[in-house]
Formats: C-alpha cells, structure tokens, sequence
C-alpha cells in the first residue's frame, strides 16, 4: 500500500470523483430485491453504496441478525475504507464488511466467491496511472476471461468485466460508467462482453452531467443475467438526477429493448429508435455507399513537441526575424471557415494573430545555422524547450519531422458538424487537425462537396467520439470509416458551398448536395433523405446538449 500512495495521491487512485447519493439509491433499489443473497462493491470508497445497500435490505425487512455476511465491500485506500467501516457500523453491519484491498489482490488472495448483485462506482485511471502491481493482475484476469486489453484500456474496464465474471447464474450488475463505454476503441471488447454475458441490458444516460466538477459522462449500466423474455439493449434518457425518482421498472420492463449487436461496433446508435438503427445497418452495405477510404486517406497533422515555441504569430515572426525561417500551418479547427484554405484565409489568420508561423530552421548542426535561427533556438533552450520527450528524441531537437502539404484536411474535433476542406496553400497543420491525401483521379472539389450530405453526417454521429462538452473527437481511421454516397458529377456550385459554409448555413447546404446527389443521382426517397437528416439532427442535439 506504501509504494501505492506514494505513486499517486488517493483522488487520482480512485479516479477520484465519488457518486451522488441518488445515484447509490437508484442502483440499489433496482439491483437488490427479495431474492438478493449477497452484495459486493469493489471499489467502495467512503460508503455511499454500502451505506444504501444497508438501507435496501432493511427496507426489504431484513433485520440486522439478516444483514450479517450479505454485503462486501473492498476499497484500496485505508483512510476511505475505515469511513464505510463506520458508516456501516452506524446502520448495525459488523465491520468484516469492508475489506482495506485493492480488488484484484483480494480475489487472487481469498479465491473467487459469487454474488446476486454487483454495484459501485469503478474508479476511471488510465493505464499508465494505475500502479503495475495492480493493473497486471487486473489485465490477466482479463485474459483468464478470454479478452486481450491493451495499454490504452481505463481501469474500469477489468473492474467492470471482473466484478461481472462473479455474478450468480441469474445475478444484477449496476454501475456507474463512463459513457466512452459506448464509443471508444479500447472498450469495444468490452462491448462484446457484455452483449454476450447478460441477457438483458439497460442503459441510463442523463441529459445534464451529473458528477461536479467534471465534464466527464456517465451513464447507469444496468445488466442482467438471465431474463425469460425481451433480451437485448435500451435506452432510457434523464434530464437529470430527479428523473431517477420517475423510473418505474416494473412498467417498463419489456418495453423499448432492441435486439443487440454481438459485435465491436458503437453502441451509440442505440439511442436510435429499432427503425432507424435498421435502416443504417442496411445502407452500411448499400451498394451506393463506400467509406470515405474508397476516396481518401487521413493521417494525423505534424507534432511539434513544444507548441509554445514553434508556433509563432505574425510579430514574433518579425520581433525574431524568422520571416525565412517559418511555413504556414493550421494549428486549429476555426482557422478553416470554409471547405477550402486559401492563402487569404491564412493571411487573416496571420492578421489575426493567430500562431501560425511553423519555426523551422534549416536541418543542419547548430554551429552552421543562420544566426537569427541560433538566437531563437537559444532562447527556446533557456526556457528547457528542448528538454521536453518529443524535442529530446530527435537527432536535432529543433527540427520538427513529417513536415508535409496534404491535398485537404479534415477537422479532429467538432461541433456542429464534421467537414473536408480543401488545401489551396502550401499549408500543413498540427495535429489538432488531421491531413487528407486524396486517392488518384479523385475530384477534389466533388468530394469535399459530396461529404457535405445527411447520410454520412448521420454515419459521423455513430463513427466519432464524444467525451461530454458536446464536442465530437475523430481519429484518422474514424474519419476514414464514415460512409459517403459513391461519387457522381452533380450540378452543385463549389463557390456557393464554399460561401453557405462560411456563413454558417449547414441547411441549406444539406437541403442542396442531398437533393443533387442522395435524390437525383441516387435515387434515395425524400422520405428516406428526412430520416436521416432526423437522425443526425437527434445524435448531435443529443451530443451538444451535454454541456
């Protein structure tokens, strides 16, 4: 436990942020029941969830003599766990109930019991941040499971699988998960998991975030073991925590499940109704739809090591006189206002004081650079530039690598909605903004236009990543994978598009490339069009709203 603290302080080891009472109150109150034998909470904190499991069975009518060896809670941090010790003492529960262990070691160390009702609030630590000694043993009893995690995998997640692993045959899990459970690579395994270990699965999303202090979502994971009748997933969506109170399980159960998808796939499309779910599981294999790798690749934009001294402005490009030494980058997403990036789009970005003046020096030793380069590069050195990972790498640490122009780029993280623009400049751009080279014969202009339509925005809403702050995150390949109609000539004015776009005007720019090319060229229904426009515009309110 000592090398545990001394790692990391106990907020961050617990992922730090415990959960609202009401919360701790709906779980318990769906989870445990006449029939609930034992509880466990492996992570349990200070008490919230034993403290209302307590509370459930008593309600229940099970006296303190009942309570004794039904709840078992293990927390890491011996100052949390001595507080649920005394909370739970307060309600009449012995104190063997809460165990001072991390949960991995205590399983390894007492053999594997089972329980009727698994609950709690995992902690949400990277990897890296968990100490090895606990998150080795976390990721082989992973693999004992038959999942292969890698090292971008959440601490939750082994929390999440493990505590399900000691589930009764016809056993409850409830918890409070991150909603990246959704979307994110490294959980897709999970996904699988769960789709497959429980008959029924509920998830509880909240309109508002719910934990202080954090943009972090969560959604209420509610699984179930074994039903005798309507299996799948559903959604149920609260505008805050008061709406728990509303929630009658006993007139909902059976209605709104929707069949599961036994695959790696998001499962952000099941916030959509069954129709609209079937109908992109069918276009997804339309003849008429490719993903946007058919017509373009993304890589990822330049890394600089040390944005504060490569990225210049206008007059720290003259303060320094580096006028010869600096190229034109996109360094962020509004600096692209259009679907394409002309040199008067980078003159106003210049004007505007926006840093983006790339220093880079010629690539030779430093005693052979020109000495305006020497001076600069001096002063990045006094203020240990250099001495960063990314600069210390490199051969020459002033230098930085992958410099190239890319036909297009396209935008890593959104708002309103995604976009392809095309590079008029010999610009490239950070890596806060991904870099498109068009595949051969490939129309530019058309394709930066055609990808401008309801179908792949309602496909982009399901591909990308959304953290809370309402703002959508895509990765090269994510960005590679949304759908697009195949590519025809349309009768579309590049210029107008190019206008409308700046003006902020998505409508009807949709209203025009969705009649043009989903209607005439492709002879998608109007009705068909409305539906999905209706989905992205549901997927992104939804999104957006989360602020």
């Amino acid at each position: 436990m000592g090398l545990v603290k001394a790692k990391l302080d106990a907020q961050k080891l617990r992922g730090g942020y415990y959960t609202p009472k009401e919360i701790a109150h709906f779980l318990c109150r769906w989870a445990i029941d006449e029939n609930t034998g034992k509880v466990l909470e492996p992570s349990c904190g200070d008490g919230n969830f034993v403290e209302e499991a307590i509370l459930r069975f008593k309600e229940l009518g099970v006296d303190d003599n009942g309570l004794k060896n039904r709840i078992k809670g293990i927390e890491l941090i011996e100052e949390e766990s001595l507080k649920a010790k005394l909370r739970a003492k307060e309600l009449g529960v012995n104190s063997t109930t809460i165990v001072n262990s991390d949960f991995f070691h205590y399983l390894n160390s007492n053999g594997v019991d089972k329980y009727d009702v698994v609950l709690g609030n995992p902690p949400f630590i990277r990897y890296q941040s968990f100490p090895e000694e606990h998150r080795e043993l976390a990721i082989s009893m992973m693999q004992d499971l038959g999942l292969n995690p890698n090292r971008l995998t959440n601490i939750w997640v082994p929390f999440l699988v493990v505590s399900a692993s000691l589930l009764t045959p016809k056993g409850k899990l409830a918890m409070v998960i991150p909603a990246e459970l959704f979307q994110v690579k490294y959980a897709a395994e999970t996904r699988v998991f769960l789709s497959n270990f429980f008959d029924r699965i509920t998830i509880v999303t909240f309109k508002k975030l719910v934990f202080k202090n954090i943009q972090q979502e969560v959604v209420l994971l509610l699984c179930e073991k074994k039903t005798s009748k309507d299996k799948g997933i559903r959604t149920i969506e609260c505008e805050n925590l008061e709406d728990l109170k509303e929630i009658d399980f006993k007139a909902i159960n059976g209605s709104n499940v929707k069949p599961i998808d036994h695959s790696t796939e998001k499962w952000t499309k099941y916030f959509l109704s069954e129709e609209e779910i079937n109908l992109l599981k069918r276009l997804k294999n339309d003849k008429r739809i490719v993903p946007c790798s058919k017509i373009l690749d993304v890589d990822v934009g330049l890394v600089t090591g040390r944005n504060e001294f490569f990225m210049l402005n206008e007059a720290q490009v003259k303060e320094w006189k580096l006028e010869k030494h600096t190229i034109p980058v996109v360094s962020k997403s509004n600096q692209i206002k259009g679907i394409t990036f002309s040199e008067k789009d980078f003159k106003e970005n210049s004007k505007a004081g926006q840093s983006i003046h790339l220093f880079i020096p010629p690539n030779v030793d430093f005693d052979e650079l020109p000495k305006e380069c020497q001076k600069y590069i001096k002063y990045g050195e006094s203020k240990g530039f250099h001495t960063g990972y990314k600069c210390r790498i490199r051969k020459r640490w002033y230098i930085t690598p992958s410099l190239w122009s890319p036909d297009g780029f396209a935008l890593r993280q959104v708002g309103d909605y995604p976009k392809l623009a095309v590079n008029e400049t010999g610009a490239s751009s950070t890596d806060t903004v991904h870099r498109v080279r068009f595949k051969e014969n490939i129309n530019k202009q058309l394709a930066t236009v055609s990808f401008l339509n309801s179908l792949s925005f309602a496909f982009s809403e399901i591909t990308g990543r959304s953290y809370g702050g309402g703002v959508m995150t895509f990765e090269p390949t994510e960005v590679e994978e949304i759908r697009i109609p195949a590519l025809k000539d349309i009768n579309v004015d590049f210029k107008k598009i190019d206008q409308l776009i700046r003006k902020r005007e998505i409508e009807k720019v949709l209203d025009i490339v969705d009649q043009e090319l989903l209607i005439k060229k492709h002879k998608f229904t109007k009705e068909q069009v409305q539906r999905l426009r209706a989905i992205w515009r549901k997927l992104s309110d939804r999104r957006n709203n989360r602020k």
